[in-house]
């Protein structure tokens, strides 16, 4: 074959000399292209920009502006900054440095601690290696090469890498100057085209996790495709900052952490009203949907945990306990509310005509998250979910999941969540059951998400070792990606528990079960959400709804009386009734984001009306106060979002 024809994602062909790049795919495109470009896409797989092409194939050409093509500038920037590193410091080494979302991070074995200003003074490295613009190449080297090679380098942290894989597998490295770093790529073709970047941060990290191994220094930083975007992103993480929900949570006296129980948050009144109100929320859903509540134990022999397969496969995240009474008996506290269920479902002999059978559960969790990935409510220790299992027969699994996807779209819309990305989780590689159920399972969740029109990706090997699973990730005001929804299908818990029903034909059947979880951990949630808001709850879910601010003294008997009028509508109303100015009662209540503030003076009085002010909108003027309680009940009644940014 002397020539190939390259198809384009508009339905193109480019006819080129055998043997040509992608790189050179993208010249014939244009110049623009040819100097954005990253990586490319080719019959489905990433590749290096100068990969010879022998044979006729699909092919895009990835920017930074591509999801795919940001991850390889990410992930190449990693390398520059293990570079700048090991140029600075010869007898640092390295251990692992993936891209993440938006920013990627090394951690590094480094003697000296990573300073602020020993961050800059990576980062002017950094520059100093991308204005030298080494070309980045592609090394492929035998099992026994790579360990020695990096041996000799003194990589240790490599070469444990390199011993877990198979003597007989190929290993790829990529070089640029006299710096080499194991790697599957893709990369960019030289460290010219990393120009845009910036260290953010640092933390401790231990090796692969485990508070058993070394600490290690982790490095985060970013890196885009123009300064707009890099400056875009930087302003973001500062409006990050002032949206952290951990310093919400002190402003707004929302919740707290103390050292006596790690990771486990304590709730104020005003907090616990907004959990409240989701788990309100969420029951009204529960009714309309036809599932029925229940209530669990927290604790259980470990004999339900090895039979559900946690025991073997989540053991050292739970809570395990002994008995006083019995020492050769080990409990468990509950990470998980499914094997519960299960033992609820089998309290009784089971028709097909009680199926589905939806039992919901607001029963507390405990899973010992390792110390290096807590983080203020996102994650805990202690944590409740608004978490269901539905029992069904095979015949009734598309009913039941179309039913949930529509179920979600009426969640998300309250809270306002119109980014929203969906993927489909596969068999990972530690999985229970057989894999003809799991590729059955997969089907099944692939067809329904086609047939109803919704738009996924497949997340090969990430799915729950005891079913594949359905994931909604939302964007937040700040364009951050949150999973909250997971939908997972299970054909092996009915079969380890021995659950059946019997059909229209008086014969044994097995259930499946689904498991779902649509705003996942309320604690999680709520950290999310206050950074999505700023703090700035809609209505309904406002701690204070309206606050009552009387101009002088005189009006605090009013005051009280509009506040009695309002509570008694079920409006969490408060007076604000310090001796001080108009003015600066307003301010405290804007600082404490209160939705509604009703100002009553001397006319007011007299007319039983109250001033009305509205957080974002201003002032509204006088409304009569029967008028105001019927209008902010109705908006309460009907989950508005009028005043969220």
């Amino acid at each position: 074959m002397t020539h190939i024809q390259m198809t384009l994602p508009d339905g193109s062909i480019k006819e080129l000399p055998a043997g040509s790049t992608p790189l050179e795919v993208a010249e014939s495109i244009g110049p623009r292209l040819a100097h954005d470009a990253v990586a490319a896409v080719v019959d489905g797989v990433t590749i290096d920009l100068n990969v010879p092409l022998e044979r006729d194939a699909t092919i895009s050409i990835l920017t930074p502006r591509d999801e795919r093509g940001h991850e390889v500038l990410l992930h190449s920037t990693a390398h520059l900054m293990a570079h700048a590193v090991k140029t600075l410091f010869p007898q640092a080494k390295l251990a692992i440095g993936p891209a993440l979302e938006e920013r990627f991070y090394y951690d590094i074995e480094l003697e000296e601690p990573v300073t602020p200003e020993l961050l800059e003074k990576i980062e002017a490295e950094m520059k100093r290696l991308s204005d030298a613009d080494y070309r980045v190449e592609r090394r492929v080297l035998s099992q026994p090469e790579a360990a020695q090679l990096f041996k000799g380098r003194g990589e240790d942290y490599k070469v444990e890498i390199i011993s877990e894989i198979s003597a007989g597998d190929t290993i790829s490295a990529y070089s640029q100057g006299d710096f080499i770093d194991l790697c599957r790529g893709p990369h960019v073709t030289s460290t010219g085209r990393i120009k845009y970047f910036k260290l953010l941060s640092t933390s401790s990290a231990y090796w692969r996790g485990d508070e058993r191994n070394n600490v290690l220094q982790r490095i985060y930083g970013t890196a885009w495709g123009s300064r707009k975007e890099l400056n875009t992103y930087l302003h973001r993480q500062e409006e990050a900052k002032k949206r952290d929900h951990r310093k919400l949570g002190r402003d707004l006296d929302l919740f707290s952490f103390h050292a006596i129980a790690p990771a486990h948050p304590f709730f104020h009144p005003k907090g616990t009203i907004i959990y409240n109100e989701l788990v309100e929320f969420m029951r009204s859903l529960y009714f309309k949907y036809g599932y029925d509540e229940v209530i669990t134990p927290q604790i259980f022999g470990v004999e339900l945990w090895k039979k559900s397969g946690h025991w073997e496969h989540y053991r050292e995240h739970m809570y395990i306990i002994a008995d006083d009474e019995d020492p050769e008996r080990w409990k468990g506290v509950k990470p998980m509310n499914c094997p519960g269920h299960t033992l609820i479902y089998s309290a009784k002999h089971r028709s097909y005509r009680e199926l589905p059978l939806r039992l919901a559960d607001f029963g507390r969790l405990h899973r010992f998250e390792k110390s290096g990935v807590l983080s203020g409510l996102t994650r805990v220790r202690s944590f409740s979910q608004d978490d269901a299992h539905i029992f069904c027969t095979p015949e009734q699994i598309g009913a039941e999941i179309q039913s949930l996807f529509a179920m979600v779209q009426e969640v998300y819309a309250v809270f306002g969540f119109e980014d929203v990305e969906v993927k489909l989780s596969t068999r990972p590689e530690k999985s229970m059951g057989d894999p003809e159920s799991w590729d059955k399972a997969e089907v099944i969740l692939s067809d329904t998400l086609t047939q109803s029109g919704i738009n996924f990706q497949v997340e090969a090997g990430e799915g729950a070792f005891y079913g594949p699973k359905i994931d909604y990730f939302i964007r937040d005001a700040l364009n951050r990606r949150w999973q909250l929804t997971t939908i997972q299908l299970d054909f092996s818990l009915p079969e380890r528990f021995g659950l059946t029903y019997i059909d229209d034909h008086s014969q044994e059947q097995r259930p499946v079960m689904i498991h779902r979880a649509l705003l996942g951990s309320l604690e999680r949630f709520i950290g999310v959400y206050l950074e999505h808001t700023a703090g700035d709850f809609p209505l309904w879910l406002a701690p204070v709804q309206a606050i009552v601010l009387p101009v002088s003294e005189k009006r605090l008997e009013y005051a009280g009386q509009v506040k009695k009028a309002l509570r008694s509508r079920r409006i969490r109303a408060e007076v604000d009734q310090r001796d001080e100015k108009i003015g600066a009662k307003i301010r405290q209540s804007e600082l404490g984001k209160i939705p509604v503030m009703l100002i009553v003076g001397e006319k007011e009085e007299q007319s039983n009306t109250v001033s009305v002010r509205r957080r974002h909108q201003g002032d509204l003027g006088a409304v009569a106060l029967t008028e105001l309680i019927e209008s902010l009940s109705e908006e309460i009644d009907n989950r508005t979002r009028s005043n969220t940014q």
